[in-house]
């Protein structure tokens, strides 16, 4: 006698052991041995069906691998917006106003003599235009190189585009006046943006924006260096004023996150090499929270000294020459930070896994 005849009619049917779960992360077609979860087979009346499920849900390629996030693109958009803002703050405040123009004129007379003397020695380098041109088309050139190896192809258009968009910001100068409201010492006819600051800081973003996910960090600590080595010496030279320096710094980095917000496909990581990075984040931290607390220490120091700039008292002389080194530094570690950050973000967006693809669901029982 069979096995079957001692079953019963009435007796429920043995439940079928669950399929195991099948996790489409990057298939461009159905597995050929899918099963329905009803067990039935994959020949069955239903095959259409089964097709089209398998279709919509597990052979979908995941939204991740083409595009990043859009909640970061917003993000960058409105860093962007906040940093023009606050580019147009500064100028607004350094040049329009009796009190700024009196403590860029004292920050250009007495600066050269009384400047940090390791700063004095790290900008010197860079005292030179020859120098500075040099560095940037070098930074430029390595970065071009390094996404072609990588065969990104969009982000070699990304980094032209930011190179063209810094260049664009140059034409600032002649759109910005410096009216003469009070008195000064300084010449007139060099205003905002610095053109060598914003060259420089440009193919540091430029670089930044290129480099893999491994160089990233280090490249920001770089970028923070040129920027404010740059930056430091046109005030050094009297070339140009603080509001001239962190004017290109800040516009540099918003145009490097107007460039981020059109990441896609080619311009990201590959998928297979995305992964959180511990010294990203921990560099990107410290930069930021560095660069915002110097620039909240050197807004502090200037209001401290405000009532006495309208009459270029000489006690507000040290306050003024210190606040704009550290308003330099400051805006240079918070941009190259919040650019670091956004460009891990946008170029290696995470699942719940850290990879393509979202985890298994376990069996239900």
């Amino acid at each position: 006698m069979t096995a079957a005849s001692h079953t019963s009619p009435d007796s429920p049917p043995t439940p079928s052991p669950p399929s195991p779960p099948v996790i489409a992360i990057l298939a461009d077609e159905p597995t050929d041995d899918l099963r329905r979860k009803d067990g039935g087979s994959a020949q069955d009346a239903h095959g259409g069906d089964r097709d089209d499920d398998v279709a919509r849900g597990l052979a979908g390629v995941d939204p991740l691998v083409v595009r990043p996030r859009r909640s970061a693109v917003a993000v960058c958009v409105v860093l962007a917006v906040m940093l023009i803002a606050a580019a147009g703050g500064v100028w607004w405040m350094a040049v329009r106003t009796a009190e700024g123009q009196a403590f860029e004129d004292m920050v250009w007379q007495y600066l050269p003599s009384t400047v940090f003397d390791p700063l004095r020695v790290a900008a010197l380098p860079f005292a030179r235009s020859l120098t500075v041109i040099a560095l940037t088309v070098a930074m430029g050139s390595v970065a071009v190189i390094v996404a072609i190896v990588r065969r990104r192809w969009r982000l070699v258009g990304q980094v032209v585009a930011l190179a063209a968009l810094c260049y664009a910001a140059t034409w600032l100068k002649p759109v910005l006046p410096r009216p003469m409201l009070i008195h000064t010492v300084s010449r007139q006819a060099n205003s905002a943006p610095s053109g060598h600051t914003m060259m420089a800081a440009a193919a540091a973003m430029v670089l930044l924006i290129a480099v893999p996910r491994a160089w990233r960090a280090v490249t920001a600590v770089v970028a923070v260096a040129v920027s404010c080595a740059v930056g430091l010496s046109v005030m050094v030279q009297q070339w140009h004023r603080p509001v001239d320096v962190v004017m290109s710094i800040l516009l540099a980095a918003a145009m490097a996150l107007i460039v981020l917000a059109f990441t896609r496909r080619s311009g990201m990581d590959a998928p297979g090499d995305r992964a959180s990075s511990p010294s990203i984040q921990i560099v990107g931290s410290v930069l930021v929270t560095a660069g915002f607390m110097a620039v909240v220490y050197g807004a502090y120091v200037v209001w401290q000294i405000f009532p006495g700039l309208g009459i270029s008292a000489q006690w507000t002389r040290s306050g003024a020459v210190a606040a704009s080194q550290i308003l330099v530094c400051g805006s240079a570690s918070l941009a190259c930070g919040i650019v670091l950050v956004m460009r891990q973000i946008v170029a290696c967006p995470l699942t719940r896994l850290g990879v393509i693809g979202a985890p298994p669901a376990p069996p239900s029982r």
